[in-house]
């Protein structure tokens, strides 16, 4: 393993040096030791290439890659590049019926497979040119990944050493994902956010329970989401995956309110209300009590259920301090016409602009700038001890600490 070029202090969780945040030399060995190592990578939803040539193209860490349904219903997936000159074989963020794909640089085709199946002029013209005899297509398609299908969602990897999809989430985060993905799904809605930060920022935000009441005041405002509610976090044996939970409690709403009031929070200041409270108004659709869960799979993918408006997202890193969110609203193929309105509106709580979300857009490039000229300096992770285990509270950073486990693993530091 190649050593890391940043110091780490600590052989736990609790300090992290912030130049893992800034140096490009780390970037470039997490696209070598995570992206392109033993991790499963979320690609797309099935139900997006439903079709025999149906397809869609995405990304592993900085790798492009093209998804498509063959004619024997599998799903396959290679690297977006020409083994000809590298330039992008397949240019459309999507497509159907696709026969095959043709490099637009030199004509190079590939099939559904990623198997190079024309040379454009291999035998040269007239005799003269073309490529020597001793070429051999076979040996020249596109660099493949392997594929899972878990609930619907496409997962690749680059790795032929990477568990088995169910072994790799483990058998508590299976259940959690089952639990939203438990019917057939279609995206409703879809858009790309550009955060200014580094990746790890985004990710760790989302595992990150200790800020979601005290950062977003529509959440606290509005009691979608406070610590005091009754939930938990579970955190898998890796570390990497997790899941945040809670359920809405009228009964401790008094009590919750004053908890807060009693730190002295700018959430319980605002006296900010709603004119048109029905989008608060949903339906009960889970038999659980749980009315917020935002689950992460390691290293880049994120379901979310907030009420009722369910999304995925995809996290992609683009350098050191930028990273694309490619946001996905899901409904269900049996809603009806009253729960598909209910989606629609509850789609304003996330996003860039969401009443909740619109904050975590904003708060990692705080740090990224606040880090600026740090250089020996570490964060504190030290909220809820210094485990990453599974627990009641979610005024903790076990899944925080969870990510670091993982991430320090698959890194070697």
């Amino acid at each position: 393993m190649q050593a890391s070029p940043i110091q780490w202090l600590s052989k736990g969780q609790t300090r992290i040096p912030f130049a893992v945040y800034r140096d490009d030399e780390v970037y470039a060995q997490e696209q070598k030791n995570i992206y392109r190592g033993n991790t499963w990578n979320y690609l797309c939803l099935e139900s997006e290439i439903a079709q025999p040539g149906d397809y869609k193209t995405t990304f592993v860490g900085d790798a492009p890659a093209v998804v498509v349904k063959d004619d024997d219903g599998e799903v396959y997936a290679f690297e977006n590049r020409c083994s000809h000159r590298g330039a992008l074989i397949c240019l459309e963020k999507s497509g159907k019926g696709a026969k095959d794909f043709q490099c637009v640089y030199h004509a190079w085709s590939y099939d559904r497979q990623g198997n190079l199946k024309g040379v454009a002029f291999e035998a040269g013209i007239n005799g003269s040119g073309g490529m020597p005899s001793s070429f051999c297509k076979e040996e020249h398609g596109a660099r493949k990944l392997r594929i899972a299908v878990f609930c619907g969602l496409v997962f690749g990897s680059f790795s032929d050493d990477v568990d088995p999809i169910e072994e790799y989430l483990g058998a508590e985060i299976c259940q959690r994902i089952e639990r939203v993905l438990n019917k057939p799904v279609e995206v409703i809605g879809r858009f790309t956010q550009a955060l200014p930060n580094n990746w790890k920022l985004y990710f760790e935000n989302v595992k990150d329970s200790y800020h979601a009441s005290l950062l977003h005041l529509f959440f606290t405002t509005f009691r979608l989401n406070r610590l005091s509610q009754r939930g938990g976090i579970i955190v898998d044996a890796s570390g990497g995956h997790h899941v945040s939970y809670s359920m809405i409690d009228e009964d401790q709403a008094t009590a919750s309110t004053n908890e807060y009031q009693d730190q002295g929070l700018r959430s319980e200041q605002t006296g900010y209300q709603l004119a048109d409270r029905s989008l608060l108004q949903g339906f009960t659709e889970f038999d659980d009590g749980v009315t917020l869960q935002i689950l992460s799979v390691f290293p880049g993918f994120v379901l979310q259920q907030i009420q009722n408006c369910l999304a995925i997202r995809q996290v992609l890193p683009r350098g050191v301090e930028n990273t694309d969110l490619n946001w996905t609203y899901l409904g269900y193929v049996s809603d009806t016409p009253e729960q598909r309105e209910v989606r629609l509106k509850q789609a304003n709580l996330i996003g860039a602009a969401g009443f909740v979300s619109m904050e975590d857009g904003a708060v990692g490039g705080f740090v990224q700038r606040g880090i600026a000229a740090t250089e020996q300096e570490q964060a504190v992770i030290e909220m809820g001890d210094e485990g990453s285990e599974s627990g009641k509270s979610r005024a903790t950073e076990a899944s925080v600490r969870g990510f670091w486990k993982a991430y320090r693993a698959c890194m070697g530091v």
